[in-house]
């Protein structure tokens, strides 16, 4: 079972090796890992997929919420969010090819950001399943070059004293 995780770290060199060497040392696999500053210049964002059980899911948050420059850990298995994935990719297009190129961007509501002679480069974000689909549709084109940020997530709505969040630390 796939799980998204946020982690509320304190933002300082080393935040990231220790959060990675953590998964590493007991076995856990990341799926998608993305750290990002916050509105806070002391506190840095970073989003977790992890897959597997609800067991391995208790025991990362746990393990996060163990670590010293770990401020907040959240788990978003129940409570609804709204999850985003961005995407460049640099896809194959001839001159003829682009009209279906171009409808195909705009069907998933992306953006062609630049075009050269053969080839143009697309930004289109979404949930991963609307990227993998793009991504899926595209590759006959011939794929370039690919480049994705990974999952990010925020619940939605006003949170009321962590009311909708699970909370280690």
């Amino acid at each position: 079972m796939r799980h998204v995780i946020t982690a509320l770290v304190q933002n300082e060199p080393g935040v990231l090796a220790q959060v990675a060497g953590m998964f590493a040392a007991r076995g856990f696999n990341i799926d998608s890992l993305v750290v990002g500053r916050t509105e806070d210049p002391a506190l840095s964002r970073m989003t977790i997929v992890v897959v597997g059980d609800d067991k391995v899911l208790e025991q990362v948050r746990k393990q996060l919420g163990k670590l010293i420059p770990v401020v907040k850990v959240r788990d978003f298995e129940v409570v609804d969010y709204v999850e985003r994935d961005l995407m460049l990719i640099r896809i194959h297009t001839p001159p003829e090819k682009r009209p279906e190129v171009v409808e195909l961007v705009n069907l998933f509501r992306g953006r062609v950001v630049d075009v050269a002679r053969t080839s143009m480069l697309v930004e289109l974000s979404g949930t991963e399943d609307k990227v993998e689909a793009f991504i899926d549709l595209v590759r006959p084109y011939g794929i370039r070059e690919l480049a994705r940020t990974g999952v990010i997530a925020m619940s939605r709505g006003q949170q009321r004293n962590g009311a909708a969040e699970k909370e280690d630390a």
